[in-house]
């Protein structure tokens, strides 16, 4: 942790007055004791002067299965700003309300008037976006596994879909977008398709080369990409895979066991 706080002051001074700072953790793991990490940068950041202003959930679907504890499926998003005075776009990304018709019902002027906004409602802080919505709550967003159309030689690679709407909401057209630890370029990936600028650091030559090569493919219009706002996608029990094993069953009935790690 300490071995970062110069890259942190550096970020920080570098950060315009208006910018923002975001920082996506998981938990580590040792000896099968969990460490929040986010809990541990946040005290950091706080004595560098930043402000906390959301700790976001992104949760997905699938991970490692675990069978002394809870499979985990979420990683944290910590948005620190600098000053009080920063950007912050809710339009692009709020989502459709779910009692568009409701209406003020106290007395006033606004009486009988619809009471929310016709762009939709602020997302909160945990997202789910799923089929056309992000309503429920949670930034329910696929990790990159194997199968994902964005996969690269990065074992940890996150997705674009992450980054852009953090994007979209902490920047506008024009500003600068910088990722210290920039990888395969996803962050970088991101800004640009939405008309950002963007810088990226990166130690590693092969994930440098790669994330040319994926920058190359976006300017061209030919990049592997899953799309903002694509329905999560959900078995309909025809695969093979989704539905009950035969050795399962038992004369032709599920039977269900609290052994093993689970799906």
């Amino acid at each position: 942790m300490e071995g970062l706080k110069p890259i942190l002051e550096q970020l920080i001074r570098a950060l315009s007055p208006g910018g923002s700072l975001c920082w996506q953790v998981g938990n580590y793991v040792e000896d099968g004791e969990i460490f929040p990490l986010d809990t541990w940068f946040y005290p950091i950041f706080k004595k560098l002067g930043l402000q906390l202003r959301n700790r976001i959930i992104w949760t997905f679907e699938h991970g490692l299965h675990c069978s002394l504890r809870f499979s985990g499926r979420y990683e944290t998003l910590l948005w620190f700003t600098k000053t009080d005075n920063y950007t912050f776009n809710l339009d692009p990304i709020r989502v459709p309300s779910k009692y568009p018709g409701k209406t003020n019902f106290k007395p006033g002027p606004k009486y009988g008037l619809p009471s929310g906004n016709p762009l939709g409602k602020n997302p909160s802080d945990v997202w789910r976006l799923m089929e056309k919505e992000w309503e429920a709550g949670l930034w329910n967003i696929p990790n990159v596994k194997a199968n994902h159309p964005e996969k690269t030689l990065h074992p940890c690679q996150f997705p674009i879909e992450l980054v852009e709407r953090c994007v979209l909401a902490m920047t506008n057209p024009g500003d600068w977008v910088l990722d210290p630890f920039s990888g395969v370029g996803s962050a970088m990936l991101a800004a640009v398709r939405h008309d950002r600028k963007a810088m990226g650091c990166e130690q590693d030559s092969h994930y440098v080369l790669e994330a040319r090569r994926r920058m190359n493919l976006l300017l061209a219009g030919e990049l592997p990409y899953r799309p903002l706002g694509k329905p999560v996608y959900q078995p309909t029990g025809k695969e093979k895979v989704s539905q009950i094993p035969l050795e399962w069953t038992r004369t032709g009935e599920a039977v269900c066991s609290c052994e093993g790690s689970g799906g």
